[in-house]
């Protein structure tokens, strides 16, 4: 089953239990996925629809970062909530060892020794980690090999 009929399925179950915040959320995302397809004038397979998911949970985690140094437990609880459920639908995050041996690898791959190379792992571990791994973490691990 793909993501979008998966976030279909469980958008009727969610109206069945009356479970509106877990609604909304999903009615976003939908709403999200389906303006993108309009945009780009195409049919998202699961690659394209993770990639909105993983930018709506960035989303949520820089609005929850925004809200806690601002002193809004309110907001932040709510963020908390949504990123939550959009994590159901991301693959499993990889582990702090998975994406290191990910990282050394691609690395030793291009052939990378100083920051200046750092356009050249980027986007491969990018491509290889989409959904999997925040992009921030990612270009910490790459600096503190490269420097």
């Amino acid at each position: 089953m793909s993501l979008k009929e998966q976030l279909q399925k469980d958008m009727v179950a969610a109206m069945k239990t009356k479970d509106h915040e877990r609604l909304n959320v999903i009615r976003l995302l939908r709403g999200m996925i389906r303006k993108a397809e309009i945009d780009q004038k195409k049919e998202f397979d699961d690659k394209d629809v993770i990639g909105i998911l993983t930018n709506a949970a960035k989303q949520r985690r820089d609005a929850i970062k925004a809200y806690q140094e601002g002193g809004r437990g309110d907001l932040v609880a709510e963020e908390e909530a949504e990123l939550a459920v959009i994590q159901e639908y991301l693959p499993e995050a990889m582990s702090m060892a998975e994406l290191e041996k990910l990282i050394t690898d691609v690395i030793a791959e291009t052939g990378a020794s100083t920051l200046k190379d750092i356009g050249k792992v980027m986007p491969k571990i990018m491509q290889q980690a989409k959904g999997r791994a925040d992009g921030s973490q990612i270009q910490a691990i790459v600096r503190s090999k490269l420097s």
